[in-house]
C-alpha cells in the first residue's frame, strides 16, 4: 500500500487531469457480458504492452463465475483506502470497488488503462483523466434476463430489480460507445478491440505533443 500512497502524493492535485495516456472505462448492466468483452480483447492483445488490463479489488471472494479480481475484507478495503492504494473507488450492491492507484502511473506515462467501473463514478473520471474513452456493454432485456438467472446469485424477483434499474439508466456527454453484446462475443469483441487501437493510436500522438 505504500507505493500506493506515494504515486498518489506524486500525482497531486496540480497535476490533475492525468494527461498523455488513455482510461478506458467499460460500463453496463449486470449480464451485458462486460468481462467476456474484455476477456476477448486482453487475449486479442496479449502481446500489445501499451494496453493495461486493471485488476480490481473487490470486497467479494474470488470464483470460478466472475472476473479474476483481488479481494479484501471490508475493514481491509477501508484502510487501504484511506492509505491512497486507489485511484477511484466506489460502492454497489452491497460491495466495495477501487482501481489501483499504480493506473494514474500507467496513464500518465501513455499507456490506454481499461477497467470495468460503475457509471456512478463518470463524473469523477471525467475529472481525473483528460483523455477517457467510455464504452458502455449493452444486450437486449431478454439476454440480460437469461444470464442473470443463470448465474444463481439472485431470485428472481431481484433479477427484475435489476433490469427495471438498468433500464432507467443512460450515459450522456463525450466519447461514449455502446456496444451490443446480445449476439456472437467475437463481434462485440472486434469492436471493443477497434476502440483500443483508437484510444493507443491516440495516446501514442499525445505522447509527441
Amino acid at each position: 500500500m505504500m507505493v500506493s500512497a506515494l504515486i498518489e502524493r506524486e500525482l497531486s492535485a496540480e497535476t490533475f487531469p492525468i494527461r498523455d495516456g488513455v482510461f478506458v472505462a467499460v460500463v453496463g448492466p449486470s449480464g451485458a457480458g462486460k468481462d467476456t468483452v474484455i476477456g476477448y480483447a486482453r487475449n486479442h492483445f496479449a502481446d500489445e504492452t501499451r494496453l493495461e488490463f486493471v485488476r480490481r479489488v473487490i470486497t467479494r471472494p474470488s470464483d470460478a463465475a466472475s472476473e479474476d479480481h483481488d479481494t479484501l475484507a471490508d475493514a481491509a478495503f477501508i484502510e487501504a483506502e484511506a492509505d491512497g492504494a486507489f485511484a477511484i473507488s466506489w460502492e454497489a450492491h452491497g460491495l466495495r470497488y477501487g482501481i489501483p492507484a499504480d493506473v494514474d502511473w500507467s496513464v500518465a506515462n501513455g499507456r490506454v488503462a481499461v477497467a470495468n467501473v460503475s457509471r456512478a463514478i463518470i463524473p469523477s473520471l471525467r475529472e481525473r483523466y483528460a483523455n477517457l474513452a467510455i464504452v458502455e456493454i449493452t444486450a437486449s432485456p431478454d439476454v440480460l434476463a437469461e444470464r442473470l438467472a443463470m448465474r444463481g446469485r439472485e431470485s428472481r424477483g431481484e433479477v427484475l430489480a435489476r433490469l427495471a434499474r438498468s433500464a432507467n439508466m443512460s450515459l450522456s456527454g463525450p466519447g461514449v460507445t455502446s456496444i451490443d453484446n446480445s449476439g456472437p462475443r467475437e463481434a462485440a469483441g472486434e469492436r471493443f478491440a477497434e476502440v483500443l487501437r483508437k484510444a493507443m493510436a491516440f495516446s501514442d500522438m499525445s505522447g509527441l505533443i
